[in-house]
C-alpha cells in the first residue's frame, strides 16, 4: 500500500513545474478562447491571463495565474506572481464579464503577488483588495479553481467564488509554509511541520468548509494522466457551474457573503 501524502508532499507537488499551467487548462477545457491584455492604466502583465471563451456552448470569462517551464518562461512571469497590473487587468475582465453576463472562471496558481519595489510602488496592496472587493459583488456566477499553489491575497484576489474547486495536490494558504516558520519559530527549515500545522492541503480545506470539491490527481506526469485531469476537471466545472446558472443575481451575492462570513467559524467543525 502507498504511504499516505503529508502536508508537506502536498506542497512539493503544488510546485513542481511539470504540472499543468494556466494556459494548458485554457487550451484544452474551452473553446474559441480570445485573450485580452492590458489594464488600461500603466501595462500589460502576462502573469495574469484573461479573456473570453465558449465552454459547453455558454460564453464565459476566463482569469487565471500563468507560471512557466524554463527559467527564460519563469523570468517572464516572474514564477506566477503577478504585478498590479494583472489583478487590475483582472478587475477588468470581470466588470466586462457582468456586462455582458459571463460566467466567470478563474484558476489560481501562485506563490503571492509580485513583491518588487515597483510592484509596491504601483500599489499592490490596492490592486488585490479592488480584485476582491468586485469579484465579491459581482452578480454572474464565478468558480475558483486551484491547479497548483494558492499564496496569500495573491491567491484569494481571485477566489472570491461561489464555488471553490481544488485539485487533490493544490493548496491554499495565507503564506508560504517557509515564511510560516520563520515567522512562528524563527526557522524556516521547521516548513514541513508548518504545512501540517497550517491546514493547507484541498482535504483540509473541504473539511472547514472552504473547498467544495475536490479534483483527483492520478499519474498526471503521463498524457494519459493528464487527459483524464482535464476531462474531470471540465465536469467538475460544468457540473457547479449548471448548479450556479439557475441563481439570480442577488442570490449568488447572498450565498458567496454567507461562504465568506463562515470562513474561519469553527463552530461544530472537527
Amino acid at each position: 500500500m502507498d504511504r499516505e501524502f503529508t502536508a508537506a508532499d502536498r506542497v512539493l507537488a503544488a510546485r513542481d513545474q511539470k504540472r499543468p499551467t494556466c494556459r494548458e487548462y485554457i487550451d484544452r477545457i474551452f473553446h474559441d478562447f480570445t485573450e485580452l491584455a492590458g489594464d488600461r492604466a500603466f501595462g500589460e502583465d502576462p502573469g495574469i491571463l484573461g479573456g473570453i471563451g465558449s465552454f459547453h456552448g455558454i460564453p464565459v470569462t476566463v482569469i487565471g495565474q500563468q507560471k512557466g517551464r524554463s527559467l527564460e518562461e519563469n523570468l517572464k512571469y516572474r514564477f506566477g506572481m503577478p504585478n498590479p497590473e494583472g489583478y487590475r487587468k483582472a478587475v477588468r475582465l470581470m466588470k466586462q464579464a457582468e456586462k455582458f453576463g459571463r460566467p466567470l472562471i478563474t484558476f489560481v496558481d501562485t506563490p503571492g503577488a509580485y513583491p518588487g519595489k515597483e510592484a509596491e510602488e504601483r500599489g499592490q496592496g490596492e490592486a488585490i483588495a479592488r480584485s476582491i472587493e468586485v469579484m465579491s459583488r459581482l452578480e454572474i456566477p464565478c468558480i475558483a479553481v486551484f491547479i497548483g499553489e494558492g499564496g496569500s491575497g495573491g491567491a484569494l484576489a481571485l477566489a472570491v467564488a461561489d464555488r471553490i474547486i481544488m485539485l487533490e495536490n493544490s493548496i491554499f494558504s495565507i503564506l508560504s509554509p517557509e515564511g510560516f516558520a520563520s515567522i512562528l519559530w524563527k526557522d524556516a527549515g521547521l516548513w514541513k511541520e508548518a504545512a501540517e500545522a497550517m491546514k493547507l492541503t484541498a482535504e483540509d480545506l473541504s473539511r472547514l468548509g472552504i473547498c467544495d470539491v475536490i479534483v483527483p490527481e492520478r499519474n498526471i506526469a503521463g498524457e494519459a494522466g493528464r487527459d483524464r485531469l482535464f476531462v474531470e476537471t471540465d465536469r467538475v466545472i460544468w457540473e457547479q457551474l449548471e448548479r450556479l446558472l439557475k441563481l439570480s443575481g442577488r442570490e449568488l451575492q447572498r450565498g458567496r457573503y454567507r461562504k465568506l462570513r463562515n470562513v474561519g467559524n469553527f463552530n461544530g467543525r472537527n
